[in-house]
């Protein structure tokens, strides 16, 4: 049986509705996430954004970016693991992340060359973190292997500690390790996947 003219939905007021609803959704979270960063509630803030190298989730804690997540690696599965190791307060919250937001995108449009944040390195611990906190040390369009990686963070032995190291790093794209490639030319393993990898270094080479 046919509605009378008068019920029949508007496909166009539906469409408005629903854009009015997710407007609305965005305003509410924005006064939440505003008001849990007021009474030092948000102890991690999250955003995600899209690159070449595919969705990013951004995390950071008052003390600065603590984790980039690819879509790979499961967006809410990088959530949970943010919930367990530091805090369950977690919110979508740009504002935090807008410096990272903009420094990223200066970085893959090709006008930016190294990242000027303050970095939260707490999910690496120990020689991990030593490896990590020396990547930026590889510079922009260069590359190191896994043994002067390791050299690089004054223990020349562990070769396959730097390698996992990398394969763990909290930071990617930011803190580069991609950069760091196998002393026979391969690639290596990567975070974000071996596509990921190569599409960073063959940006940064072009530049």
């Amino acid at each position: 049986m046919s509605l009378p003219v008068d019920t029949v939905p508007d496909a166009g007021l539906s469409s408005a509705l629903a854009a009015g609803e997710e407007q609305a959704l965005a305003r509410l979270q924005a006064r939440l996430a505003a008001g849990a960063e007021q009474r030092d509630l948000l102890d991690v803030a999250y955003t995600v954004i899209d690159s070449p190298v595919g969705d990013l989730l951004l995390a950071a804690t008052p003390a600065g970016l603590v984790r980039v997540g690819f879509g790979i690696e499961g967006h809410d599965a990088v959530l949970e693991q943010l919930a367990a190791r530091i805090s369950p307060r977690i919110l979508a919250a740009p504002e935090r992340l807008a410096a990272p937001v903009r420094q990223l995108k200066e970085y893959f449009a090709g006008t930016r060359q190294r990242f000027d944040l303050p970095l939260d390195f707490r999910l690496a611990t120990g020689f991990r973190r030593t490896v990590v906190e020396h990547l930026s040390d590889i510079g922009y369009g260069a590359t190191a292997s896994y043994a002067a990686l390791a050299a690089l963070a004054g223990n020349p032995g562990a070769v396959r500690a730097a390698g996992t190291a990398c394969a763990r790093n909290p930071l990617p794209v930011v803190v580069p390790c991609h950069r760091v490639v196998r002393s026979d030319g391969k690639i290596g393993n990567y975070l974000g996947g071996s596509d990921a990898k190569r599409t960073l270094l063959q940006m940064e080479a072009a530049a």
